[in-house]
């Protein structure tokens, strides 16, 4: 069945530009994929613990003594890997903090990497392969080519081979909204067209993969 899961992992609300583009697309799907199933999950507003070593060792051999985690954490740790094996496209609203992901990205994917997962040396898919995933990024700079900060991110990269260990990366794709900051810092009004410009590309590149 088709299924979107959606999830949004800034810590901003309503001014927010990765929530608004993730809604955007989120509404989008839906209306192209009527009969849809559609699961949301708020990383921002509800975080997911970070993993102690206990959890890390029951990742590695769910079939042992889950010594030291609660039925709680099991169940929670079931419930993400349930909500991404169910789905066939995974939009991620993604901001930059200090040129990397949230810490509840991180710990969201920490629940995921393990034997189950990941794709084996030689090996062309795994239990996750297949998938649709949209990884929305806001960036208050740009980190393109020619600019000060080029290479600086430490964002895409990331998500690139970790997602790729896990069999997340067969259709992947990245949408960046960049100079988001243009909008609100006096000191960057000179670029804020090219801010508007980027947002701008952002959503009509969500409208095209939300078909």
């Amino acid at each position: 069945m088709t299924h979107l899961l959606h999830i949004d992992a800034s810590i901003r609300t309503a001014e927010s530009v990765t929530r608004q583009l993730t809604a955007e697309f989120a509404t989008q799907w839906r209306q192209n994929h009527p009969d849809a199933a559609y699961t949301y999950r708020d990383l921002g507003a509800e975080p997911v613990p970070h993993i102690t070593h206990e959890v890390r060792e029951w990742l590695f051999d769910p079939t042992g003594d889950p010594h030291g985690v609660s039925p709680e954490e099991q169940a929670l740790t079931e419930a993400l890997v349930s909500e991404v094996r169910e789905a066939t496209t995974i939009v991620l609203g993604i901001p930059m903090y200090n040129y990397t992901i949230p810490s509840s990205i991180k710990a969201w994917i920490d629940r995921l990497v393990s034997p189950a997962h990941m794709i084996l040396p030689g090996a062309e898919s795994g239990a996750l392969s297949g998938k649709n995933v949209i990884a929305v990024t806001a960036r208050g700079g740009s980190y393109a080519p020619g600019t000060p900060r080029e290479g600086w991110d430490y964002q895409e990269p990331y998500l690139r081979a970790v997602l790729s260990a896990i069999g997340l990366a067969d259709h992947l794709r990245f949408v960046h909204a960049e100079l988001t900051f243009a909008a609100i810092v006096p000191a960057m009004a000179e670029l804020k067209p090219l801010g508007e410009k980027s947002l701008a590309d952002a959503r009509e590149a969500l409208r095209k993969l939300a078909l």
